[in-house]
């Protein structure tokens, strides 16, 4: 992606220096919970944010490293660019966009949904309308999954600012008082929608991002698919078990996240991202 001379987003707040301190009680079991959350990249607070034990705030001394500096202008940039796109596409609709905040932490931290480790990956909280993120995540995203690249490290927070787009809209609140009343099984499948659209929203930023700035270089689509496809359920379960357990899915299949990411991408037509009214079997 070519950012130069592009503007970073003020609704950043750095929380680097204040991690929350989790006293965990889970032990080993609790751990390796944490390290399942990570591979699946969790994205909901009722299933992602683990919270195993009590939380206090503790401050440290934080020394940014360069590459973190780095981080840190591009994913306020990246943020900006969703205030843009999301902005003009609500004015579109007859409504306002009031942007999400982005967090930054460092080990883990206390948000309104509950205490996080940055083992749960980012996260959209839509009690305080934040995304969270320990930018540890993009170098580990490369390392772990095989999935590098800014504009792959760009679809990631999209992805989030997508949850928002949902929460804003009433789609998320309403997804999530039917998972409520469901059982686990429907649940999942609730959740599966949920995240699809998501990255439905995230294709649609792209192609706006793009039409408004022609940002995008050879490469960069090519980038975020291969992400969607590195984080979907059956292919991280394959990865960490040998086997998939379709019912447990709740992100979708990598076929299905790259689907619905390359639809947004493609088309830039908000009203194909309906992932709720078509069969379940047929997303």
């Amino acid at each position: 992606m070519n950012l130069s001379g592009r503007r970073q987003s003020s609704n950043v707040e750095d929380r680097r220096g204040k991690s929350g301190k989790i006293a965990v009680g889970g032990g080993i079991g609790g751990a390796i919970v944490i390290a399942l959350i990570a591979i699946l990249m969790g994205k909901d607070p009722s299933s992602a944010l683990q919270q195993l034990g009590s939380q206090t705030t503790e401050e440290t001394e934080f020394v940014a490293t360069e590459q973190e500096k780095e981080f840190e202008v591009f994913a306020s940039q990246i943020l900006a660019s969703t205030e843009d796109v999301w902005t003009e596409l609500f004015k579109k609709m007859g409504r306002t966009y009031e942007p999400p905040k982005l967090v930054l932490f460092k080990g883990s931290v206390q948000s309104g949904c509950g205490g996080a480790s940055s083992s749960s990956g980012p996260f959209y909280c839509s009690a305080d309308r934040s995304v969270y993120i320990d930018l540890d995540f993009f170098a580990e995203m490369h390392k772990t999954i095989g999935a590098g690249g800014d504009f792959a490290y760009a679809y990631v927070i999209a992805h989030e600012v997508g949850h928002h787009v949902q929460n804003l809209l009433g789609t998320l609140g309403d997804a999530h008082r039917k998972m409520s009343s469901v059982s686990k099984e429907e649940s999942n499948q609730i959740s599966v929608r949920l995240e699809l659209q998501a990255d439905f929203y995230a294709g649609i930023w792209g192609y706006y991002e793009n039409k408004m700035f022609g940002s995008l270089e050879d490469g960069d689509i090519e980038e975020a698919i291969n992400a969607a496809g590195k984080i979907g359920d059956d292919y991280l379960q394959k990865k960490a078990r040998g086997y998939a357990t379709p019912e447990t899915f709740n992100h979708g299949t990598s076929a299905q996240r790259s689907r619905w990411l390359k639809k947004g991408l493609t088309t830039g037509d908000i009203k194909l991202g309906d992932t709720f009214s078509p069969s379940y079997n047929s997303l």
